[in-house]
C-alpha cells in the first residue's frame, strides 16, 4: 500500500540525487547523512508517516470499497463445490454483480463494511507506510553497513522490508478484517457463504468477543499476514522502483519525482503486480474469515488452517478457483493503490511545505 524515490532512498548510477518520496525523509534518516545538524522536522517522523498512510488510506477506500463487496462475494461464490452446468450463480461477473447489488441493497449495499474497512486500512497502512523506511534502513545496514540513501536498491531488502512492515499492519487490523468480511458477505437477496448478520461493526465485534473471546477476534488472523505480507512486498518495492524509473527516464517529458502522472504510472502497474500475488491469498483470506465456527467452537467449521483451505479450494474447485473475483479485485485495488499513494504524496508535499 512509500517509498523512496529512487527505489530506495538511494542514488540512480550517475549522479542522480537521492530522490524524497512518500516515506524516505518520514523519520528516515535520509535528511541526516547529507545534514546531520538538521534536527528531523516534523514531515520527517514515523507518526506524521503513520497519520499520511492511514489519512491517504481511508480517503482511497471510501471510493474503492464497492469493488471489495463485489470481490468477497464472487471469492465466496460457489465454496468447496465443484462447478456444474446446472449450478446456480447469483454473481456472474464484475458488472452483474455490481447491479445486482446495486439494484437490490442500494448504495448501503455497496459500501457495507466501510466502518470496519477504514479501521482496518488505518492499522494496515499506517504501519507499513510508517515503518517501512526505518525497516529498510535498518535491513541495509545489517545486510551492507550501509544506509538505504547512499546506494543503488538492493530488490529483496526493499521486498523484505515491506513483507515485514505488511504482515505486522495485517496482525493488528485483523479483527477488522474480520468483521469486515464478514459483513460484506451478507444479502438478503443473494447471499454466498455464512451468514454472520450482524446490525453493525459494534455488533459484530460484540457477538465475536462473546462467542470466541480474543481468539475469536483473532481467528484467521495467519492468512491475514500471509495475504498482507505477499502485497505488502510486491507492492512497496514495486511503486519503489517504478516511481524511480519512471522519474529517471521520461523527467524530460516532465514526470518528475514529485509530478502526479509519476506517481499514477508508478500505481497503475504496481496495482496489477500486487493482484496477480495477492489474489491467491486473498480468496484463502476471504474464506478463512467468513467460515463458520466448528460445532465444539474452536476454530472454523470449514478449514482449520490457511494451508488446508489452499489445499480444500484447489482439490474441489481447481487452481484457478484462486484467482475468483480478479477483475473486481484489481479495479477495487488498481484505483486504491492509485488514490492512496497520489493522496499520500500530496499529503507529504504538504507536510514538507506547512509543517
Amino acid at each position: 500500500m512509500a517509498m523512496n524515490g529512487s527505489g530506495s532512498g538511494g542514488s540512480s548510477g550517475g549522479g542522480v540525487p537521492a530522490m524524497d518520496t512518500v516515506t524516505q525523509g518520514f523519520g528516515v534518516p535520509g535528511a541526516a547523512v547529507a545534514k546531520k545538524a538538521e534536527p528531523a522536522s516534523a514531515h520527517r517522523s514515523i507518526m506524521f508517516t503513520w497519520f499520511a498512510g492511514s489519512l491517504a488510506s481511508c480517503g482511497a477506500v471510501t471510493f474503492t470499497n464497492p469493488f471489495e463487496v463485489v470481490k468477497t462475494r464472487l471469492q465466496l461464490q460457489g465454496e468447496l463445490a465443484k462447478s456444474t452446468p446446472n449450478m446456480v450463480k447469483p454473481y456472474h461477473n464484475v458488472a452483474q454483480a455490481f447491479w445486482v447489488i446495486g439494484k437490490n441493497e442500494g448504495l448501503r449495499g455497496l459500501q457495507k463494511g466501510l466502518g470496519p474497512g477504514y479501521m482496518y486500512q488505518i492499522m494496515l497502512n499506517g504501519t507499513r507506510l510508517g515503518f517501512y523506511e526505518p525497516v529498510k534502513g535498518v535491513l541495509y545496514k545489517t545486510f551492507t553497513g550501509q544506509s538505504s540513501d547512499s546506494q543503488r536498491p538492493i530488490i529483496p531488502l526493499n521486498v523484505a522490508a515491506g513483507g515485514m512492515c505488511g504482515m505486522a499492519g495485517a496482525a493488528l487490523g485483523s479483527p477488522f478484517f474480520l468483521v469486515k468480511t464478514r459483513m460484506q458477505s451478507a444479502s438478503n437477496f443473494a447471499a454466498v457463504g455464512f451468514q454472520h448478520n450482524y446490525t453493525s461493526s459494534l455488533d459484530g465485534l460484540r457477538k465475536i468477543w462473546r462467542d470466541g473471546g480474543l481468539r475469536g477476534l483473532y481467528r484467521g488472523m495467519d492468512a491475514a499476514m500471509m495475504r498482507a505480507g505477499a502485497g505488502s512486498s510486491v507492492q512497496l518495492a514495486t511503486y519503489d522502483h517504478c516511481k524511480s524509473y519512471i522519474s529517471r527516464n521520461l523527467a524530460h517529458r516532465g514526470y518528475n519525482d514529485n509530478s502526479v502522472g509519476t506517481h499514477f504510472l508508478a500505481s497503475m502497474v504496481t496495482g496489477f503486480f500486487v493482484c496477480t500475488v495477492m489474489n491467491p491469498f486473498d480468496v484463502v483470506s476471504t474464506r478463512m474469515y467468513n467460515q463458520k465456527s466448528s460445532a465444539a467452537g474452536h476454530g472454523g467449521a470449514l478449514y482449520k488452517n490457511p494451508i488446508q483451505c489452499f489445499y480444500k479450494t484447489v482439490s474441489t474447485e481447481g487452481f484457478f478457483s484462486l484467482y475468483k473475483g480478479f477483475l473486481a479485485h484489481y479495479l477495487r485495488l488498481g484505483p486504491h493503490t492509485i488514490l492512496m499513494f497520489v493522496f499520500v504524496e500530496q499529503i507529504k508535499a504538504f507536510g514538507k511545505n506547512y509543517i
